[in-house]
């Protein structure tokens, strides 16, 4: 797995994630040579559209930032002006089947760390302005060009505007991108970029890097389902108050001994992420599968493989296997196929031994049924 990959300029993913992850940015030229897209700017459009999906447009009019949130329809494009606006279009990866072919080429890094695939369209002049993200993101050019100017700035100060957008952006380097080529920014470096002349498709490969507020939030509110606690407030050494209204200071020591009781280990933390990094995001609607029986699932397993929904993330931790926020009961002689349909979204047909088609059945039939696992057409 750790050979000299093309989409890193010739480097081990290991020499990659000693180097660069997290640390600078790198400029990979003819990372994916002959690529030019997954998808048509029309396509995009009618991506926007849908109702499930997450889009938006930036406009720079009058010097001003302007920003509108879909779905759109047909007259919010034909009213758009013939240049420096974009369309922004979240979660591709959900909807476009191609799209994990892309990710895949991704997989030195860990799946618990990706967030999704984002793809926008530009006309000339097009873009989101100076700008810095809170996470890593690959930024791979398909069709067209777009200017990237980055920088190291420390001051991180924004402007008054409906989108975050830098108030002094200083330019330390600057390159033209084109089909196949691909930057890589570490968190927290400015950057900005620009379609030149003409249309211009850039598709953004993110990993979710939650903040400490949001972990400790989220565990908190983990502990409080997962963990019991016995007893009773109690004070049998009670004296009289001179104010009955006053919250006095034996009374917040006793609390606090209480509250110093509640403890966790590694395998809380691991739980609680295994839920919460595969929870899916709240706008994500899952279609059931057609209803039948836990038999004929099983049957079918013989003849077809199985693949996780585009929506879908499956994570363990140890032999403990999490589904889109759910814990699975996984018996140990199956641990082997579900580190395979974990890693690799498919488990393939003739992968599957006839005894352990059961097995499979037993555990992952209800998700078929709620439409997190499908069979390959």
């Amino acid at each position: 797995m750790d050979k000299p990959l093309q989409l890193l300029g010739n480097l081990k993913p290991s020499e990659f994630l000693r180097d660069y992850w997290q640390k600078k940015p790198l400029l990979i030229r003819g990372a994916m040579p002959n690529f030019i897209g997954l998808l048509t700017p029309n396509e995009l459009a009618g991506l926007a559209c849908e109702d499930d999906v997450q889009a938006r447009i930036i406009q720079h009019k009058n010097k001003k930032w302007g920003v509108k949130n879909g779905p759109f329809d047909d007259a919010d494009f034909t009213k758009l002006p013939e240049r420096d606006w974009t369309l922004l279009v979240q979660s591709v990866n959900h909807h476009l089947p191609g799209a994990a072919s892309l990710l895949a080429l991704f997989n030195f890094i860990p799946h618990a760390r990706l967030d999704d695939l984002m793809v926008s369209y530009a006309p000339d002049g097009g873009g989101v302005g100076a700008h810095f993200d809170s996470y890593d993101v690959f930024l791979l050019q398909g069709s067209g060009k777009r200017k990237w100017q980055i920088s190291a700035q420390t001051d991180l100060s924004l402007e008054d505007a409906p989108i975050k957008i830098l108030k002094n952006f200083k330019v330390e380097q600057e390159w033209v991108l084109e089909a196949g080529d691909m930057l890589y920014l570490p968190p927290h470096i400015a950057h900005l970029g620009m379609a030149e002349g003409d249309d211009c498709m850039t598709y953004s490969i993110g990993f979710r890097a939650p903040k400490t507020q949001e972990l400790q939030h989220e565990f908190l509110s983990y502990l409080q389902d997962n963990i019991t606690a016995e007893g009773l407030y109690a004070d049998a050494d009670l004296t009289l108050q001179n104010h009955p209204a006053e919250i006095s200071d034996n009374m917040v020591q006793k609390v606090s001994k209480m509250l110093q009781k509640i403890t966790w280990n590694n395998n809380n933390v691991a739980d609680f992420l295994g839920k919460y990094l595969t929870e899916p995001k709240p706008e994500v609607v899952f279609e059931p599968n057609r209803k039948i029986s836990l038999n004929e699932f099983t049957k079918k397993m013989a003849q077809k493989s199985l693949q996780l929904d585009l929506k879908s993330q499956l994570l363990f931790f140890a032999d403990h296997f999490y589904l889109n926020g759910e814990k699975l009961s996984v018996p140990s002689t199956l641990l082997a196929e579900m580190r395979t349909l974990a890693d690799k979204k498919v488990l393939q047909a003739y992968a599957l031994q006839a005894s352990i088609h059961a097995v499979v059945g037993d555990v992952l039939y209800e998700a078929y049924s709620a439409g997190f696992i499908n069979f390959s057409e």
